[in-house]
């Protein structure tokens, strides 16, 4: 039960362990450092890199097992087009060569845009990188980590940290992905056999 030794703790000590163990995976640790060169507008890597991470360091895993790429928001409202974003996506692409994983880039200004035509669904119109991160379908991975002005490290966590911490995958109900909430539950049981996947 050693991999729960932070669960339950206050929100404190787990914002401390987990920036700790995020910033020292050498994968996610590159990924933050080189994102920050990037200089993109309100930038936030989110999501799956970062939870399972903590769940590799917590369980004695190999960095980067079990994660398929790094996420990279950053909101820009002052062109919507296909081809800003585009651009972009090919500067980051040249930015994160030689990275163990793939970087996905998303400028989440533009998300109401494609969504509704490739989920089936509507989706709000975002104000900033960090509000989408509460829509996500689990709130276990709702995480998102920047360096901000300070040249800290500034954590989006509206749920807390906890759920990461308990191995327990918690649908968010803000929307309807219950289909998306089920099969990340799925694949994250078959990385790591200790997580409980609430049902929805």
């Amino acid at each position: 039960m050693d991999h729960l030794r932070y669960s339950g703790l206050p929100f404190e000590a787990q914002r401390a362990a987990f920036l700790a163990m995020v910033s020292g995976d050498p994968l996610v640790g590159d990924a933050l450092a080189r994102a920050r060169t990037l200089e993109l507008p309100d930038w936030l890597v989110v999501s799956g890199a970062l939870y399972n991470s903590v769940w590799n360091h917590l369980t004695g895993k190999p960095s980067g097992y079990g994660i398929k790429d790094v996420d990279l928001f950053y909101f820009d409202d002052s062109d919507l087009s296909y081809e800003a974003e585009d651009a972009v996506i090919r500067r980051a692409a040249k930015h994160f060569e030689g990275l163990a994983l793939p970087v996905e880039v998303r400028n989440q200004a533009r998300v109401h845009l494609w969504y509704p035509q490739k989920f089936g669904q509507p989706c709000p119109r975002y104000t900033s990188a960090s509000e989408p991160v509460s829509h996500f379908a689990s709130k276990t991975h709702a995480v998102g980590v920047r360096y901000g002005a300070d040249g800290l490290l500034d954590l989006v966590a509206p749920f807390g940290l906890d759920d990461i911490f308990s191995f327990r995958i918690v649908p968010n109900r803000v929307m309807d992905n219950q289909r998306t909430h089920e099969a990340k539950g799925k694949r994250a049981q078959e990385c790591w056999p200790e997580i409980e996947v609430v049902p929805w």
